[in-house]
């Protein structure tokens, strides 16, 4: 089974725990897209859900999947999100931001009862920090100085950018006008202290470190299913 259809079966088998009635947070990424696809579907053949989407792209999707959609002004708790994670551990520690969706991500995962993380095995790793570098968002005044204390806590950091319709490549900006430090760690022993760590820095908005979030992590793997939680 390759690595597409392990997201599939992981992003479709979240989906068997939504219920008519519930307020669903929709994450972000490449694997939630095939559960945005399944639920467009349960919706449209008359499964009574709201979504709140962590980003305009996920947004632009459940609008064309014709998922109706609300705000945390209107409802303040969210029943059941399902999210992705670009590395996940044992402890169901997670490191997330690789869509650069974080911010919203981490505030819908705070207003949210339950959450179940899909991803397939290659994200499933013994040590946090060890295959995917950590995305922090921060301000883009001053950045220069906020990437300079950054790195007294990971060691070496890259500005994250993208390529314009005609090849330059320009810093990306988030969909809150925010600029992403991409910091590579050769392991994060302590989560959530470094989690805390770069939130307590001038300039930064948020990091991708999310501890105690996740109740389920749901892995897509060659030989099936498989779970952690």
């Amino acid at each position: 089974m390759n690595t597409e259809n392990q997201k599939k079966i992981a992003a479709e088998k979240a989906t068997e725990s939504i219920q008519s009635g519930m307020v669903v947070g929709l994450g972000t990424g490449s694997t939630v897209y095939y559960a945005l696809l399944k639920l467009g579907t349960m919706a449209r053949e008359g499964l009574d859900i709201i979504g709140i989407p962590t980003s305009e792209g996920t947004e632009k999707i459940a609008l064309e999947q014709k998922i109706p959609l609300t705000t945390l002004a209107t409802h303040s708790t969210i029943d059941l999100t399902i999210d992705g994670a670009d590395e996940v551990d044992k402890d169901l520690n997670l490191i997330k931001g690789g869509g650069a969706a974080l911010v919203r991500e981490k505030i819908i995962a705070n207003a949210s009862q339950k959450i179940l993380i899909v991803v397939d095995e290659s994200k499933v790793s013994r040590v946090l920090g060890t295959t995917f570098p950590l995305p922090v968002e921060i301000v883009r005044f001053g950045w220069e100085a906020t990437q300079t204390e950054v790195n007294r806590i990971c060691g070496r950091s890259t500005l994250r950018v993208a390529s314009t319709q005609d090849g330059k490549q320009n810093p990306l900006i988030t969909d809150n006008s925010n600029y992403i430090l991409d910091c590579h760690f050769d392991g994060i022993l302590a989560p959530a202290e470094v989690e805390l760590q770069l939130n307590n820095i001038p300039g930064v908005v948020e990091n991708g470190i999310f501890v105690n979030r996740a109740d389920k992590i749901i892995i897509g793997t060659s030989s099936g299913i498989q779970y952690m939680g």
